[in-house]
């Protein structure tokens, strides 16, 4: 039961419609993305774009959000981009283009093998990585940082576990116990050491301001909380603007060098 509670509640996948399929999404979005098929575990054969920036060494590693896929963060990933940062965001098994079946351990298996792609197939030194996750995402991105040496750890809108989240709606009720996903970020901060910066909107509507402070406050130093003044869950990067972008720059300049 739980498992079917997972797929109803916590995950949101997008297909890729099949009109879509074959567009030149590098034409239309007037970025140089490069399609990357690669493995995971259990036969899923996961889809990303790989942008390069010769602009600076440093190399994000995007783990999106529960809902929608990566055509949903083009643009966003056309301002990293624009921003000098070379950027891999990938879909999770069961989003996009991807196959499978999204759970837990698998999202932590893909991103684990988005890493591995990065660092081995692309041969990027992780002291040039910034692991970069966003709300589901940001415990996806902490699940790697628990495991695997990187420069640096961006947590956007981010909860310290699915029960932290339901404790918060629900006044209390241990609702969460009918649910199979944890995704227990305060556990993996445990085991990390890199610089990490935790982002937020004072106006998320989705993960209210309170629950990324409490991530804030569980991670160890070195650690800066970045509060956006005005942003929701899903326009953060929007009303956050150029002064967002250019403190997501700062910290990535700081940690790789």
């Amino acid at each position: 039961m739980s498992g079917l509670l997972d797929q109803l509640f916590v995950y949101h996948p997008a297909p890729w419609p099949s009109p879509l399929m074959d567009r030149d999404w590098a034409r239309a979005s007037g970025l140089p993305l490069q399609e990357v098929w690669f493995d995971s575990t259990e036969g899923a054969r996961l889809f990303g774009w790989y942008v390069e920036s010769r602009e600076t060494r440093a190399v994000l590693l995007w783990c999106h959000g529960n809902a929608g896929n990566i055509i949903h963060r083009l643009e966003n990933l056309g301002e990293l981009y624009r921003l000098g940062l070379s950027v891999f965001i990938f879909d999770y098994r069961g989003y996009g283009r991807s196959n499978g079946t999204p759970s837990e351990e698998g999202l932590y298996a893909d991103a684990l093998a988005a890493y591995t792609y990065v660092t081995e197939t692309r041969r990027m030194a992780p002291q040039r990585l910034v692991l970069f996750g966003r709300s589901l995402g940001a415990s996806v991105a902490g699940a790697v940082a628990s495991q695997k040496p990187a420069a640096g750890l961006i947590l956007e809108s981010p909860f310290l576990s699915v029960e932290a989240v339901v404790r918060h709606y629900y006044g209390g009720l241990p609702l969460h116990w009918l649910l199979g996903a944890r995704f227990n970020l305060a556990d993996r901060l445990k085991q990390v050491s890199i610089p990490v910066l935790v982002v937020h909107g004072d106006r998320d509507e989705v993960i209210p301001i309170e629950l990324g402070r409490q991530v804030f406050a569980a991670a160890k130093e070195p650690k800066s909380f970045y509060p956006v003044s005005g942003a929701g869950h899903n326009d953060l990067y929007l009303v956050g603007g150029r002064a967002y972008f250019q403190r997501l720059k700062q910290f990535v300049e700081t940690v790789v060098r």
